[in-house]
Parts: C-alpha cells; structure tokens; sequence
C-alpha cells in the first residue's frame, strides 16, 4: 500500500498535527486508522472546535448526564473542562506510542486554559498547572494565548515542567518574545539540576488569518497589489523560521540541547485557506521544512492527500518574502497594527465561542435536570 502524502510529511522534517478533536472520532476509529495510515503526530484543539463538536453533537451527550446526575449545580465551565479533560485524555492514549517512540517530541495533544484569562498570567498559570494535573498525562500539553500576559506564564509553566502551546501568533516581533521565554524556562530547570528533556513546547504561528486581513487592505488601495496578495502569510511565516533558526541554534542553544533540551518547533496554524481563489493546499504545499508542525483541519488535510505536493520550501525564496513584506508596507499597509488587532480578535473570538458554549451547556444540563437527568455513561475516560 502506497503511502499518504500526509505520511510523508515527516520525512521532511515537519510533523502532521490534526486540528480537530471529537468523541466520535476517539471512538470509532478514525483517529487511530490516521495515526496508522497517515502518521498523525499529534491534536491541537481549541473553544472554537470543542463548541462545534459539543453543540453540533450528540456525542456528549451521556457524560453531560452523568455530569448533572453527579453534581448539584449547571456549572457551565466546570462541566466543559470535565468533558474537553475525557477526550484529550483519551486521544493523548492514542498518541502514547507516537510521544514513546519520538522521545518525546511529539504525540503531544493541547487543550486551551479558558480564553477569558488570556490577559491575567496568574490566573492562566494556576489553571494550566490545575488542567495538566486533572489530565494526567505526560503527552498532554497546554496552550497559552502568546498575550503580553502570556508570555511571563509561559516562561514559568516551561520551568515548572509543563508542555506548552504558544499560540495566537500573528507577528514574527511577538514570536522572538515567546522563544526567548521558553529559552529562559528550559535554562531555569537546567540551572536547579531538573531534566529538560521531557519538557515540549510549539509555538504555534497563524497564517490564513493574516492573509485574509492583510488582502483586504490591499484591496482598499487600489492600486496594482494584485501580485502582493496572498503573500504575507508565507513570507511572514519564513521569516519567523530563520529566527527559529538563528535562536536554536548550536552558538545559542547548544548547550542545552546537550543536555536534552527540545527546541521550541514553529507550528503552522490557520492552515485552511479563507481565499477560495488560493488553492486548498497552499499553506501546506508552501511551509514543509525540518523541525516544523503544522496542524490541519479536516477538510485540508483531506485535499492534501489527493493534491499537495511534497516539496521542502520553507528555507527557499527568504529574500523574497523579505521584498514582499517590505512593499506591503511601503503600500501603506500598517502591519504592525494589523498583527495587534488579530492578536486581539482572535482572543475575543475564542472568547465569543468559549461563552457560546458554556451557555449551550448549561441550557442542556437545565433540560436534563428538568427531565430528571440519565444514568448513561461515556466510553470515553
């Protein structure tokens, strides 16, 4: 049997994450049979897919009953954490032997602190220390939105031994910020004589979104940009790499890494093209390269074992990208604002469906208090 495309990633360097998680797919099969046919190295998670694979679903349905019939209050956030904990502590139990057999580096599976704690950094390192206990698995991993407020508790969550994953990274400037605190993490346990090795972290780095925005500015210029369009999302990711490559490497990180220290891996997020004029496959197609992840959502990842074309890309064209970031500017476009206001939207739009979930729950486990409950039980544990 021929191997998949998405199989083949790896040996460019990149692992296949998958961004979607969902009971039935723990369940039935299907995250295994892509673990064995398409070497998934990993699930990435965040509110937005836990609100459409609750709300969307019947799957939840009987660990929701067992819930309400074991608890006296609808505590809406309470009762989400309880379900999101079943299926990554299920799917990190798939991924075991991937986490095993990588030595750690990846079969990693992120569940998201509550989105509202985004811009409190006590707050997001006690409940990521809570969640990574009430998981209880060494392959669970936690992310932190890579706020101005995050990026001191990713620095502490990293020392205190916590995977973590950066994420909601729009800027190559706030990238730097978040590798040099997880640097600063890994040499606080090193220097208390703790091991580094078992400590994994991605920095995960949106790509789709920025296009969509930075397009529609151009748009409104009106001049000829018709050749700039589609352009910063790669560019802007190739140029996050070679900071990858300069801070990791043996001048600045050697000696760590001679202790067992992972270097921090760039993750491609918002891989799914919001362009339908884009080919379906353009961000994975364009950001293959050693040392890398990239999640990918469903309907991609299905495109990119039938069209994607296996090419490492990561490290061509960086002059390129430069020029191309360089006349977006000169056009007037103001990235620097751009990337603070994605920063800012996508933490209100996680909120939005953090909110819109909880709200969801908590108006069935009223229906289901109402109906007096259920004694069904999850085959999720």
């Amino acid at each position: 049997m021929s191997k998949s495309k998405l199989s083949q990633l790896h040996s460019y360097g990149q692992s296949f994450w998958y961004d979607n998680i969902q009971r039935s797919m723990l369940e039935n099969g299907d995250l295994q049979n892509m673990i064995d046919k398409d070497d998934l190295r990993g699930i990435t998670s965040n509110p937005s897919i836990f609100e459409k694979a609750i709300t969307g679903s019947e799957d939840y349905d009987a660990s929701l009953s067992n819930y309400v019939n074991n608890n006296s209050e609808n505590n809406g956030r309470d009762a989400f954490f309880t379900l999101a904990i079943e299926d990554i502590q299920a799917a990190a139990d798939l991924l075991r032997p991937v986490y095993d057999d990588s030595n750690f580096v990846d079969g990693y599976v992120s569940l998201e602190v509550s989105p509202d704690l985004a811009n409190d950094t006590q707050a997001s390192i006690k409940e990521a220390h809570d969640l990574f206990l009430k998981i209880n698995r060494p392959n669970a991993m936690i992310k932190i939105p890579a706020t101005k407020a995050g990026i001191p508790a990713i620095e502490q969550l990293i020392a205190d031994g916590i995977n973590i994953n950066a994420t909601l990274l729009f800027s190559v400037d706030r990238y730097v910020e978040v590798a040099k605190a997880y640097i600063r993490g890994i040499e606080q346990r090193h220097s208390r004589g703790l091991p580094v090795n078992n400590v994994a972290s991605v920095a995960s780095f949106f790509i789709s979104r920025v296009d969509a925005t930075v397009d529609a500015k151009l748009d409104k210029i009106g001049r000829d940009v018709s050749h700039l369009k589609g352009k910063l999302g790669i560019a802007n990711a190739k140029l996050a790499y070679q900071e990858y490559l300069s801070l990791f490497n043996d001048k600045n990180f050697g000696e760590l890494t001679s202790s067992g220290a992972q270097a921090q891996r760039l993750l491609w997020a918002s891989t799914g093209v919001k362009n339908p004029a884009y080919s379906d496959v353009l961000y994975i197609d364009e950001l293959i390269g050693k040392n890398t992840v990239n999640t990918i959502p469903p309907a991609t990842a299905t495109a990119f074992n039938a069209e994607g074309k296996l090419n490492d890309k990561l490290e061509t064209a960086v002059a390129d990208a430069k020029s191309s970031v360089d006349e977006i500017k000169k056009r007037g476009v103001d990235l620097d604002s751009i990337m603070d206001t994605l920063e800012i939207d996508g933490v209100d739009i996680f909120n939005k469906s953090f909110f819109n979930l909880l709200k969801s729950i908590e108006k069935k486990m009223s229906s289901l208090n109402n109906s007096g409950g259920s004694s069904g039980s999850s085959n999720v544990a």
